[in-house]
């Protein structure tokens, strides 16, 4: 089955799912779309992005807003890097991460995939 969300739809479940009770880790997030290991989420964090470390590798798209994006093996190793609209970024399960100093209009898709512990690397990252 194909799948098209448009981005009222997607907003629209996150608050849905917050509303409810149903968001994923208590997040301002909502699940779109499941197929095989593949889980599509929309996320709209506001104020500190409080997620946790993940045991699926994941992909981000940032669909607005700009920020900084944190990522490490632990707090002390934490590489941040600025983000914008249409920026994507990868993360391999168990690494520690978090999107900081966002504007208030920061929206991203979450793709989580693969097995738990994540995928091995098929080559080094770009």
């Amino acid at each position: 089955m194909d799948l098209a969300t448009p981005l009222t739809q997607a907003r629209k479940a996150v608050r849905q799912a917050v509303s409810s009770g149903a968001a994923p880790f208590g997040l301002p997030a909502a699940q779109i779309f499941e197929h095989g290991s593949l889980k599509l989420f929309f996320y709209e964090p506001r104020g500190v992005d409080h997620q946790p470390v993940h045991d699926q590798d994941e992909v981000y798209v940032v669909v607005s807003g700009f920020g900084t994006f944190a990522v490490g093996d632990s707090e002390a190793s934490l590489e941040r890097k600025a983000f914008g609209p249409g920026d994507a970024i990868f993360v391999a399960a168990g690494r520690l991460h978090r999107f900081e100093d966002f504007t208030d209009d920061f929206e991203t898709w979450v793709m989580m995939y693969g097995p738990e512990g994540g995928e091995q690397p098929s080559r080094p990252p770009v």
